[in-house]
C-alpha cells in the first residue's frame, strides 16, 4: 500500500526517523520491519508511522523530507485534520523515493510531481 513518511535528511544524505531510534539509517528500496524502542517522554506506539498524504501540519519541515513509501501489515488511525487526518502504523516499510520539496524550489504534493 502506498503512503507517505516524513524523515530527517542528514548532512551525509541518509534518511532517519524523526523522534524514535534516531540513529537508524533508513535506506531507499529496502523493506524494514518495525521495531519497538521505548523512549523517555514518548508513548510506546509500535510500527512505522505514516500518512495517507504528505501532510502533517503539526510537524516542522526544517531538515526533513517527505518520502513516498510502501507499507504492509497496516492499521489505520483517524487523526484530526490539524495532524494530517488519516495515519497508518505499519509492520513493514520500504522507501520508494524522496519527494521533491518546496525549499528546493520543487512541488510539495505528489499530484504536482510529473
Amino acid at each position: 500500500m502506498k503512503a507517505y513518511k516524513l524523515f530527517k535528511l542528514r548532512a551525509d544524505g541518509t534518511l532517519g526517523p524523526l523522534f524514535i531510534n534516531r540513529q537508524q539509517v533508513v535506506p531507499i528500496g529496502e523493506w524494514l520491519e518495525a521495531e519497538t524502542h521505548p523512549t523517555q517522554g514518548y508513548a510506546v506506539r509500535s510500527g512505522w508511522h505514516c500518512t495517507s498524504q504528505p501532510v502533517a501540519p503539526h510537524l516542522s519541515l526544517k531538515g526533513r523530507v517527505w518520502c513516498e513509501v510502501e507499507i504492509s501489515n497496516v492499521t489505520e488511525h483517524v487523526r484530526p485534520a490539524s495532524q494530517g487526518g488519516l495515519w497508518f502504523t505499519a509492520g513493514w516499510l520500504r522507501v520508494v523515493r524522496i519527494l521533491p520539496t518546496p525549499r528546493l524550489g520543487w512541488p510539495r504534493w505528489p499530484q504536482e510531481v510529473a
